[in-house]
């Protein structure tokens, strides 16, 4: 896989490159809107080439591109892709709006190119152990979820996400949409209906930097969120509790391969053992092996387009004080 990088940021820097080159990628060329920066990125990085302009990033000699530009260029940066030729893995969330969302999504699977999202989470090993107890039974019919995601952002990534409401910064672009990409991937299920309410305790302006919400799931279930950018010492985790047992996990709200997975039930408490894999080369390997036309990448267009919907609805529900239906978009 010949990899073009769309935005020469701290998350490709820090996991993406390694991720690409471990499963027999090569990283070919790196876009940044300042020329100097997309010069001092690519000799940094081993990189070949570095360029300012997207079409001469397009034009090379590259299969996929991978996005990390800030929020408001996915779409435009996406869709010339789509029409180049290209294929897509962009992180999250993947547009402004669910529309966009929804337009690049389907201008892939029209142009039979694969479009994946780059949910790290749910290649956790942690979480995989997570869903593979709940789709087994052992803690019987869902009751509900809670998820405790509020974490202290570290002053390297801040910038445009505590400041930049144009760029989509705060704290439910994104952390929300992961949460949403997390409760669904181990639910098997989408948020119906949700309230919340934000808050922002001085970390930036002009966006929310602590966010909680209640989601009605489907199926009846309900899922409880805290996320926020300013919380220095309240740990990570999710819960999930059923008619027959509970899983109580913390620390797996991470990019880190860490943590720790208990099941209870009438038996007792139960260490989870799980795999401590690298969780980019597994999304950016299965995003591979996709394109080679062998199974799915970790995280699609789909999934993309639904975890920005339920954060949309949060956005939405947190400004107004209603409850709000979340709008897939019509997918």
């Amino acid at each position: 896989m010949r990899w073009g990088l769309i935005g020469a940021s701290n998350i490709a820097a820090s996991h993406m490159i390694g991720a690409m080159r471990a499963t027999g990628g090569d990283v070919v060329s790196v876009l940044s809107s300042s020329p100097e920066r997309a010069a001092d990125y690519a000799k940094e990085h081993g990189i070949a080439k570095g360029h300012s302009d997207l079409d001469a990033l397009l034009g090379g000699d590259i299969d996929a591109v991978y996005i990390s530009s800030t929020n408001e260029k996915h779409f435009p940066q996406a869709m010339a892709a789509i029409a180049a030729g290209k294929h897509v893995l962009c992180e999250k969330p993947l547009a402004m709006s669910v529309a966009d969302a929804v337009t690049m999504v389907r201008a892939a699977d029209k142009a039979g190119l694969v479009f994946a999202t780059n949910h790290h989470l749910r290649n956790a090993g942690s979480h995989i152990a997570i869903r593979d107890l709940i789709a087994s039974g052992r803690i019987g019919e869902i009751l509900s979820a809670r998820v405790m995601h509020a974490v202290y952002l570290p002053p390297h990534l801040q910038g445009w996400r505590i400041d930049n409401p144009e760029a989509g910064g705060g704290v439910i672009p994104d952390i929300v949409v992961h949460d949403a990409d997390t409760v669904r991937f181990h639910l098997g299920e989408d948020p119906a209906e949700v309230v919340a309410i934000q808050t922002s305790a001085g970390m930036g302006e002009g966006v929310e930097d602590s966010v909680m919400s209640v989601w009605q799931m489907q199926s009846g279930a309900t899922v409880m969120t805290h996320e926020s950018f300013t919380h220095r010492f309240a740990g990570t985790g999710i819960e999930v509790h059923g008619t027959k047992g509970s899983i109580r996990a913390t620390g797996v709200m991470t990019q880190r391969p860490t943590g720790h997975v208990t099941l209870i039930t009438d038996a007792g408490e139960e260490d989870v053992p799980f795999a401590d894999h690298n969780l980019y080369q597994r999304s950016v390997g299965l995003f591979t092996d996709a394109v080679a036309g062998k199974g799915a990448p970790s995280a699609d267009g789909i999934d993309g387009i639904k975890s920005l919907a339920v954060a949309s609805a949060v956005a939405k529900a947190a400004t107004s004080g209603a409850r709000v239906a979340v709008d897939y978009g019509g997918v």
